[in-house]
């Protein structure tokens, strides 16, 4: 049960995002640009564990792991500037993503810092 009302809630976010976006890309924008996610992550985590140390690691990691996803924007953007395919688009900028983060992880650990 508790899933399933953490499944419709994080779903009605999200489409709620969508709807608006529709209506104002700015506002949109600037609403998925929160932490929802995020939030609603560690809102969970805390509600069930009753841990904010488990809040504080997750939330430092998110730190750390955030940086490589904006070059998916970056990629995304430039692709779609340039008329590519919106599909062909998001697989590129997710593949470029993901060996971003691969490349980042890497980084990270040579100079210190465990994920």
């Amino acid at each position: 049960m508790e899933f399933l009302l953490k499944t419709v809630v994080s779903a009605l976010l999200i489409a709620l995002v969508s709807e608006v976006s529709k209506k104002s890309t700015a506002f949109g924008a600037i609403l998925i640009s929160l932490p929802i996610t995020s939030m609603i992550a560690m809102t969970w985590l805390f509600v069930e564990t009753n841990d904010s140390g488990k809040v504080l690691q997750f939330s430092n990691l998110i730190i750390w792991i955030v940086i490589p996803s904006i070059i998916f924007f970056i990629v995304m953007s430039f692709l779609l500037r340039y008329n590519c395919n919106f599909y062909l688009a998001m697989a590129v900028s997710s593949v470029v993503m993901i060996c971003s983060y691969c490349l980042y992880v890497k980084i990270i650990k040579y100079v210190g810092i465990n994920i």
